[in-house]
């Protein structure tokens, strides 16, 4: 994260002949909005003088207090090298916005702001960063001759494959050559096992700047895609009997000297109880939060046996059948893997989730949670209850009564939010409920 001031974002776009400026900002489902200012209005971007509508913003005011004011956080200037083309007259940059109210207070129903109380809990514990990586997948389709998606797949590859089986191999190495552009530090891309799918991974940051950067990721993504004549897609199961697509999310905290403290030499595992209690907290409420992790329709047809998604709320330190796993890295690397969270998610509000759940864990000091050692996938109900582990909600409509019933989700992202949510969702299971599908035209038109 750059500490940079007003006077050092005007040089950059004098410097790097910026024409327009993004004023981004997240809504409630995770969509990045935005408005576009000219270069000479930039100044007044910087002193927070720029307004919108709030009562267009799904999940923000209502149409009587409308007008809202975004305050750009500096550190998150950057200049798009991917909007820019030979034809381009100037350059286009971003700035990340905060919203904030008439009143010149931060709006309480802003994903962003939300994520910055939870961390603002964090430091009131005594620890200092929450960190977070994240390894989000997504198909990439190809176009028709209109420019609309197709269901027909970029590639016949499958996991870690080479081209000329990968036939999306140079999509994905332009998506990090961009990135890298942009000064994202990369970690890993590769083919993942479904037909079309693939995953590009990026370092390890506080999660406030994880979150910046999984927004920015997914316009790159779906910009470059577009380049090469496909449409990249986040949706977690867009194709039936093969593997959806996940965001694992990566955990870990640190105290002000950047120590990792989910790490202790001493014991049998190196896990320390802060991080035994963390994945307590996070199985806990595991059910509550999953409105918010797994936010659509869709997301609940991953989340079946037989395509490494997890069902079952557990954990292991090698298991990929539990919902939480604990990569072998030990030492500042030592991290907690939460499998269930996939990329329909708002990040800001599935970290806040995460977050919340985790400190609940520390607070109430939740011990004794054995890990599973035993491919969940192979047991029976009646083992697994035996085992007292729980399932994830198994649709939308499970999800929504969870979270409504979550006293700690009210509190971790806010009673506006929390409401609206309820709200918006409900909507969306209603209408998916009046929905005549092609399977029941193929399952009862015949026969009754």
């Amino acid at each position: 994260m750059k500490n940079n001031t007003r006077a050092d974002i005007l040089k950059s776009a004098k410097e790097n002949d910026v024409r327009y400026i993004r004023l981004q900002f997240t809504d409630m489902l995770g969509t990045v909005k935005n408005v576009e200012i000219p270069i000479n209005n930039l100044e007044k971007a910087l002193a927070n003088e720029v307004m919108f509508d709030g009562s267009s913003i799904q999940g923000f005011v209502r149409i009587d207090e409308a007008d809202m004011y975004l305050y750009p956080d500096l550190s998150t200037w950057l200049i798009l090298e991917w909007e820019t083309t030979p034809s381009a007259a100037g350059k286009v940059a971003r700035l990340i916005c905060d919203i904030y109210t008439t009143s010149h207070v931060p709006f309480e129903g802003d994903p962003r702001f939300i994520l910055k109380r939870n961390l603002a809990e964090l430091k009131k514990l005594g620890y200092d960063k929450f960190n977070v990586g994240v390894e989000p997948e997504f198909f990439l389709f190809k176009l028709d001759e209109h420019g609309k998606p197709t269901m027909e797949f970029s590639d016949l590859g499958g996991y870690f494959d080479l081209a000329p089986i990968d036939g999306s191999e140079d999509v994905r190495r332009d998506i990090v050559l961009e990135l890298e552009k942009m000064n994202f530090e990369m970690e890993v891309s590769h083919h993942e096992v479904a037909y079309g799918q693939h995953e590009i991974n990026f370092h390890f940051d506080n999660a406030l700047e994880a979150c910046d950067n999984i927004q920015t990721f997914k316009i790159l993504v779906k910009n470059v895609a577009r380049r090469h004549g496909y449409h990249a897609t986040f949706m977690p199961k867009p194709v039936q009997g093969i593997n959806g697509s996940g965001m694992h999310t990566n955990c870990s905290i640190s105290d002000v000297e950047g120590n990792n403290l989910f790490y202790d030499p001493n014991t049998e595992n190196q896990l320390s109880q802060t991080a035994l209690r963390f994945i307590a907290g996070v199985m806990k409420h595991a059910q509550e939060f999953a409105l918010v992790t797994n936010p659509t329709v869709n997301s609940y047809k991953r989340l079946v046996p037989g395509y490494e998604a997890p069902c079952y709320i557990s954990w292991s330190d090698a298991n990929r059948s539990t919902m939480i796993r604990i990569p072998a890295a030990r030492g500042k690397a030592t991290r907690v893997e939460v499998r269930s969270v996939d990329p329909s998610a708002n990040p800001y509000l599935a970290m806040s989730a995460l977050l919340a759940a985790g400190l609940d864990g520390i607070r109430s000091e939740i011990d004794g949670i054995s890990p599973i050692k035993k491919n969940l996938f192979k047991m029976s109900e009646q083992e697994r209850k035996r085992l007292g582990i729980r399932n994830l909600p198994e649709s939308l409509r499970e999800a929504i009564e969870n979270f409504s019933n979550s006293t700690m989700m009210k509190e971790a992202i806010g009673e506006i939010l929390w409401s609206k949510l309820i709200e918006a969702k409900t909507k969306e299971w209603d209408e998916y409920k009046m929905k005549v599908t092609q399977w029941e035209l193929d399952k009862y038109l015949p026969i009754i």
